[in-house]
């Protein structure tokens, strides 16, 4: 899944939009690490058991927000910010959010094309297509990836 915090991917023309997805998270900081950072703070500098709850909460709510865009179909999220707050004295909101789309890269030739879009053409052109496999009697069928949208 591709996220960019720009409304555009260089290289890449985007040929649906899904609308928003997001991904919340409310965390309550434990009593330990929190006096902890606090008796921390009295010296100033960076307080190591915040800074890892917080990196933990964005990397749960990225992890939501990719899977809730996969879930509509996308292959990529643009756009894409963080939010947090304060909910109370011990509790902490992050959310993180963006606009899932279907984003195809452009090949050589095309106005706008990246060597990185270019690359990704030629790579995709050389894989055979895999075909799918039947499932085995008492296996549940897997699922078949959505098929990229038709232009409107």
């Amino acid at each position: 899944m591709l996220i960019v915090t720009s409304n555009e991917i260089p290289g890449h023309r985007i040929d649906a939009v899904f609308g928003e997805v997001m991904g919340l998270t409310v965390r309550s900081r434990d009593i330990g690490s929190q006096m902890l950072a606090g008796f921390r703070s009295l010296g100033g500098g960076e307080l190591p058991e915040m800074t890892k709850a917080l990196y933990e909460s964005r990397q749960e709510v990225m992890a939501r927000m990719v899977n809730e865009a996969q879930q509509r179909g996308a292959n990529a999220i643009v756009a894409m910010r963080f939010d947090t707050s304060e909910m109370g004295t011990n509790w902490t909101e992050v959310c993180a959010y963006g606009t899932a789309v279907y984003v195809l890269p452009l090949g050589e030739g095309e106005p706008g094309a990246t060597g990185q879009s270019v690359y990704l053409t030629k790579t995709a052109a050389q894989q055979p297509a895999q075909p799918a496999q039947p499932a085995q009697p008492g296996q549940p069928q897997q699922p078949t990836p959505p098929a990229p949208p038709t232009q409107f």
